[in-house]
């Protein structure tokens, strides 16, 4: 039997181990960090590794990415019956009219070179509604009820998106690889891939709760897209242009991922 010493030298034996374990991972912890802020950092600011990981999940995403994942949806009655209204980039309301508001739609096959669409066009179109878990980044979500136009009904009935002008829905290659999206006033932007907005889920939201968008959610026309996070969810749509380059992202100028897949 050991003795009341050899028991406690043992405590103590396994004592220092333990601190000397935690303090040896501390110090690589440490390390390991002051390399990392030392790595050569982009354009906005983050280091080549971090942006180099963020590139590599965006491939990721874009191979797993299918038209048949769909976002969880709830029944209206599930809905918040006072959404947050989260973001104000883009929304000057002090010099915006909405009575004067024309969608701008720039296409290189469209003669003039300017398409404007008024909200009660779009209103024709046939109407969708979706009721699905809105995520935010900031890491907040709720239940929200939605309703518009499916983004695939409108390209098609305006024959936009493809480089020929003509839709053909079953050859991706025929679209442009992007779609931008703009504010009236210019300030807040987001840039979306082609899959992306012909995804079934995808709308030109123009309804919240049942009723007309506010203002402060971004009427009178929205982007719902309920694949991504919500900073690719723009408010106010003043503009639409299409490319095969990628387009400008205001939130991926400042560091995040471009794609801000779910």
């Amino acid at each position: 039997m050991e003795s009341e010493k050899q028991v406690e030298q043992k405590i103590r034996r396994r004592q220092f181990l333990s601190f000397a374990a935690f303090a040896g991972l501390n110090g690589m912890a440490w390390s390991a960090w002051a390399i990392f802020r030392k790595l050569p950092a982009d354009d906005h600011q983050l280091s080549a590794f971090t942006r180099g990981v963020l590139n590599v999940n965006e491939k990721l995403n874009n191979k797993l990415f299918s038209s048949t994942h769909l976002a969880p949806t709830y029944p209206t009655a599930m809905a918040t019956k006072n959404p947050r209204a989260n973001g104000t980039a883009g929304l000057n309301e002090g010099s915006f009219d909405v009575a004067n508001w024309r969608l701008r739609v720039q296409s290189p096959h469209l003669a003039p070179n300017i398409l404007e669409i008024t909200i009660e066009d779009i209103k024709k179109l046939p109407k969708t509604e979706i009721c699905f878990d809105f995520k935010c980044i900031e890491g907040w979500n709720e239940i929200v009820y939605y309703g518009g136009v499916k983004f695939s009904d409108f390209l098609n009935h305006y024959q936009l998106g493809t480089r020929q002008g003509k839709i053909n829905s079953e050859h991706l290659k025929d679209w442009y690889n992007y779609i931008s999206l703009v504010t009236p006033d210019g300030e807040y932007y987001v840039g979306l891939d082609m899959k992306s907005a012909l995804h079934p889920q995808t709308i030109l939201c123009y309804e919240l709760n049942g009723a007309p968008l506010p203002l402060e959610h971004g009427a009178p026309l929205r982007l719902i897209i309920p694949v991504k996070y919500g900073v690719k969810n723009l408010k106010r749509i003043g503009m639409i242009t299409f490319s095969d380059a990628q387009p400008k992202d205001y939130w991926h100028e400042r560091g995040y991922v471009y794609d801000a897949a779910l």
